[in-house]
């Protein structure tokens, strides 16, 4: 509101200080000085943040996240999925005791989204359960812990599910006429297993470790009998179960050596010299990428060479691809209903029985190793030096890779005379522009080294890389699936 100055109220204070002198320029500029210095003096007055203090804001879970956001993609996904096996299993129903389950769909949407944020910790999506905001939203106002995270990601039933899961996706895609299944490119890659190098132990030791093990056990249950403090009690509890954890590694580890020493002995080696580790028993020590030997698992992928969509997967514990063909091709015949027309895999992957496995089922696309030089014959008996240097004997050129040997089968021989033409090395590039590139986003996205122990474990792991990959190309090649830009679906709904 404006004040209204009256014109005589002026003229009256003006006329207060008619008689004093006017400040002199000497005077004004002390004054001027004076206030400089004191300015100069004085820290300035300023409003500095406080990042501590406690704020209430007044907002809503949904406006926190923009219309296209990534969060919105995978529970668009998740809500349209079949999980009605994870909910059969909840046992919290009606007016029976127990607390509330958690949502399946918000654990499962959770892992999706972390893996695509590049986060494979229980702990860490917990606590970004808590400070980010996609992640809230995700929860929307479900506490969530580390536990149930966990438990979730490893169980034996949600494997199940998960597996079903991208057997679905798969054959949708299929239908909508996103992927062709057409041409279908294999390859593995070795990733780093959650155990120590050093934790690898030959059965000698491995038996001397359990009789320790077992020793203390026995100790710790007659120190438990013997104690009836409640606090020690407690405490030599978690003790015996870390034991006996202990224990039961050792066990899987002894349980492992057979089949490390049978795969010793097929590749030269000496069945003594079989080691296992004590922390993780389904791990195999594998040579790497750079060249080095380090506990390890094969990550085997078989993707769509159209759509870059992976429409199989699988974890071995063999170091090498030779054995990897077959049962990828049957695995996605059994996914899909269909074998791809045309299968390619780089120079690790075509043993003689592979390529024979194979045959009628699909068309192999492979490199045919390059034949050795003969060596050149030794000098005739009773032939001196000199007639040897005078008449040298010609250089025999080897036989080209492209021709049938003795010994091959039919389905070797046409691989041989396949990829002796122009169009199957045309074909042949797409391999690396498909295989490679899945692998290279699967890296990019965190599968470094595996979060969890145990072939099982680590299956379910790569199912949620494999299911995030999809998600991402499911989006691009028909986002319809996925609800993108429409409202809730009638199976959400009906779940809900």
């Amino acid at each position: 509101m404006t004040t209204q100055i009256d014109a005589g109220e002026v003229s009256r204070d003006a006329a207060l200080f008619d008689d004093l002198p006017e400040p002199s320029a000497a005077q004004v500029e002390q004054a001027r000085a004076q206030d400089a210095n004191r300015r100069s003096q004085c820290a300035p007055r300023v409003l500095r943040p406080n990042r501590l203090q406690i704020e209430l804001r007044a907002s809503d879970l949904e406006s926190l996240l923009d219309e296209d956001h990534r969060a919105r993609l995978v529970w668009g996904y998740v809500e349209r999925q079949d999980l009605s096996a994870l909910f059969d299993a909840i046992k919290a129903r009606g007016a029976a005791p127990g607390r509330r389950a958690i949502d399946p769909r918000i654990l499962f949407a959770l892992w999706l989204y972390a893996t695509l944020d590049c986060v494979g910790s229980g702990r860490e999506v917990a606590r970004l359960c808590l400070e980010h905001d996609a992640y809230r939203w995700i929860c929307g106002g479900v506490p969530v812990n580390y536990h149930a995270l966990n438990d979730f990601r490893s169980g034996a039933g949600n494997d199940k599910v998960m597996d079903e899961l991208l057997s679905d996706n798969v054959a949708t895609l299929a239908a909508v006429g996103a992927i062709t299944l057409e041409r279908v490119a294999q390859d593995g890659m070795r990733v780093r297993a959650n155990a120590g190098a050093a934790s690898f132990r030959r059965q000698g030791r491995l038996e001397d470790h359990l009789v320790q093990a077992r020793e203390l056990v026995h100790s710790l249950k007659a120190q438990i009998e013997a104690d009836p403090a409640e606090a020690n009690r407690r405490a030599q509890a978690a003790k015996l179960r870390a034991a006996r954890e202990r224990e039961q590694c050792i066990l899987e580890a002894l349980g492992q050596l057979p089949e490390v020493a049978a795969a010793k002995r097929r590749n030269g080696g000496k069945a003594e010299d079989a080691r296992a580790s004590t922390t993780d028993a389904d791990a195999r020590v594998m040579k790497m990428g750079d060249g080095g030997f380090r506990p390890a698992f094969n990550v085997q992928f078989a993707t769509d060479c159209e759509g870059q969509v992976i429409v199989g997967m699988d974890v071995v514990t063999a170091g090498s691809d030779m054995a990897q063909l077959a049962p990828m091709v049957d695995q996605v015949e059994e996914r899909t209903g269909k074998t791809p027309e045309q299968w390619l895999v780089d120079g690790g992957f075509p043993a003689h029985e592979q390529i024979d496995a194979v045959a009628g089922k699909t068309e192999l696309y492979a490199p045919v190793p390059k034949n050795k030089s003969p060596k050149v014959k030794d000098k005739a008996q009773g032939e001196s030096d000199s007639d040897a240097q005078a008449n040298p004997p010609e250089p025999v050129a080897p036989p080209s890779e492209f021709e049938p040997k003795p010994g091959d089968s039919e389905a070797v021989a046409k691989w041989r005379q396949r990829m002796n033409s122009d169009a199957a090395r045309e074909i042949y590039k797409e391999r690396a522009a498909t295989a490679e590139c899945v692998n290279a986003q699967a890296r990019n996205r965190g599968l470094q080294r595996m979060p969890v122990r145990g072939l099982a474990k680590v299956k379910c792991v790569v199912r949620l890389f494999v299911l995030a990959h999809n998600l991402l190309r499911m989006a691009a090649l028909a986002p319809e699936l996925v609800g993108w830009g429409t409202g809730a679906s009638a199976a959400a709904a009906k779940i809900a």
